[in-house]
């Protein structure tokens, strides 16, 4: 049987692009994967993925076939990534600043400075979409586009995650004050509990399908990268539901990072905002709010079906999301490219956003 022959062989190797470390720092360090073609048939420009802070690097390197990463690799993309690395008791005093401004502004610098133009493509996931956003808005000068990948934006339309962190009962002083960091089984009790029945249903559709081998290699891969999980940085994550969740700053345009001014509507790079059918984490209204805020001309919604994990690592997507990124950063790689404005969205399957919405600032 598949399934028990997969319990023999122990956990699924994931990560397995290969990579050089091209900068450490505190936990986190900075990936360069190897390129796979020639030179002369790579893109200029360099791409940055910053996942979610709170979850592996390897959900974009999941496995051979499954691998965001090797997809842009073989495209001719030069590509890196942020491993944010394993906070530990010392880690409880980083703060939101040193991990968007600090570390994420190091990560940006590096990158930029391996391509010919001093720029570099910015991509964000889930929660490290939030902090690429906002780094953006803070510090465009280096970032050449912006793609929020199932990020929340509005965290008015948050869904459970903001009832839960706005509650009267919800002490988010106590709770760092008691923990230091935000510890990890916490934190995935709280997704666990935006579905309740997802694990039964899981272990359903896997009794069903155990004699599959190509559906178990990505199963336990997902699943191996679904229960590793890292803590929160207390000070950071204070920052963070206060910021965000409770006061909606980036929308209310008085969210600041390293002593400036986080305001939406200073991003004018090009901005993909990538939102999916069935995700219970971030609801498309949350992440489709950029698009109303932002200055820049060249801006769409690429909206498919599909979860917020599911649709990023499914062998779906690579038929599908991640040869349209690629297609998308290639019709951006040079100053005439740039330029393309509106109708550069043509080359995704995206819908064109509308025209921003007036802001005030503060």
């Amino acid at each position: 049987m598949a399934l028990a022959e997969r319990v023999r062989t122990g956990p699924p190797k994931v990560g397995q692009t290969p990579a050089d470390e091209v900068w450490r720092e505190n936990k986190w360090r900075l990936l360069r994967y190897r390129p796979t073609v020639a030179k002369a048939d790579r893109w200029r420009t360099p791409i940055l993925l910053v996942p979610s802070l709170i979850n592996r690097y390897y959900v974009l390197d999941l496995a051979p076939g499954r691998s965001f990463v090797e997809h842009l690799v073989a495209a001719g993309h030069d590509v890196f990534i942020i491993d944010w690395g394993t906070p530990t008791a010392e880690d409880r005093f980083l703060t939101f600043d040193d991990v968007c401004h600090r570390y994420l502004g190091r990560a940006v610098r590096k990158t930029a400075a391996f391509g010919p133009d001093g720029v570099c493509h910015v991509l964000g996931y889930c929660l490290g979409g939030t902090l690429a956003t906002i780094y953006t808005a803070a510090e465009p000068a280096q970032v050449a586009s912006l793609v929020a990948l199932a990020a929340p934006i509005d965290f008015d339309h948050a869904g459970i995650l903001a009832t839960w962190t706005r509650s009267p009962g919800f002490d988010i002083d106590a709770l760092i004050d008691g923990f230091g960091n935000v510890p990890w089984p916490l934190m995935q009790a709280s997704f666990h509990m935006l579905k309740p029945t997802a694990t039964l249903a899981k272990l359903v559709g896997l009794l069903d399908r155990a004699w599959d081998d190509e559906f178990l290699d990505g199963f336990l891969a997902t699943e191996r990268w679904g229960n590793d999980n890292v803590s929160f940085p207390g000070e950071c994550y204070r920052r963070y539901i206060g910021d965000l969740y409770r006061d909606n700053a980036l929308m209310r345009d008085t969210m600041r990072l390293g002593g400036k001014p986080a305001r939406l509507g200073d991003i004018d790079c090009p901005t993909l905002a990538v939102t999916f059918g069935h995700d219970h984490i971030v609801p498309a209204a949350a992440a489709t709010a950029l698009l109303d805020r932002i200055s820049s001309p060249d801006k769409a919604q690429l909206h498919l079906s599909g979860g917020h994990v599911g649709a990023v690592v499914s062998r779906k997507a690579a038929a599908g999301l991640w040869p349209q990124l690629s297609r998308w950063w290639a019709a951006r790689d040079t100053d005439a490219a740039r330029g393309l404005g509106d109708d550069a969205g043509d080359d995704v399957d995206a819908e064109p956003a509308a025209a921003p919405a007036a802001t005030t600032a503060p």
